[in-house]
């Protein structure tokens, strides 16, 4: 039989490679996602100038975030509690792969060869894709106050990362842009 220490200090290595492991999966699972999802551009919604001006952040709202919330509203008008949820959201693409809102679903719906889902959090009031806010380096500011859409590479399951912002014509704003 192993003394105490002995079966502590393997104990502690076990838990160390076992947290390592689902650590480096999860940053695998997020660079796959990055590589390998389909391109969607979401248009943003009047972008709020005041986190611009802190200058290392840009709060995103989304057009499509506000049809969400009226066709959450006119199904829910009985009750006046805005519940969190997760949900799926059937979007037409267009040519130059803009998301257009469709109907609301439940992610195992069939779809026509120029839809898909997207899946959204509802958490007060607020629908949300990812992430809520786009961080840059500070004094970049003006770099991104002509966004106009994210680019989102959107898995298998609907599940959108925000890659990049981009103008009006969809060029990409930014360090990298070229």
């Amino acid at each position: 039989m192993m003394p105490t220490a002995k079966w502590c200090r393997l104990l502690v290595v076990a838990a160390t490679l076992l947290i390592l492991a689902v650590v480096n999966w999860s940053i695998w699972a997020k660079e796959r996602h990055l590589a390998e999802g389909e391109v969607v551009y979401l248009e943003l919604a009047p972008v709020d100038p005041r986190s611009l001006m802190q200058g290392d952040y840009m709060a995103l709202n989304f057009e499509i975030a506000n049809r969400i919330r009226e066709a959450h509203y006119a199904q829910r008008r009985e009750s006046d509690e805005w519940q969190a949820a997760d949900g799926h959201v059937v979007v037409r693409l267009d040519a130059q792969r803009v998301a257009q809102l469709q109907r609301l679903g439940d992610g195992e719906e069939t779809l026509d060869t120029d839809e898909m889902h997207l899946r959204y959090r509802l958490r007060n009031g607020r629908i949300r894709f990812a992430t809520d806010a786009f961080f840059f380096q500070e004094g970049h500011a003006e770099r991104y106050e002509p966004a106009r859409y994210g680019q989102f590479r959107v898995n298998e399951r609907g599940e959108p990362l925000l890659v990049s912002l981009h103008d009006a014509e969809l060029k990409l704003l930014g360090e990298m842009a070229r």
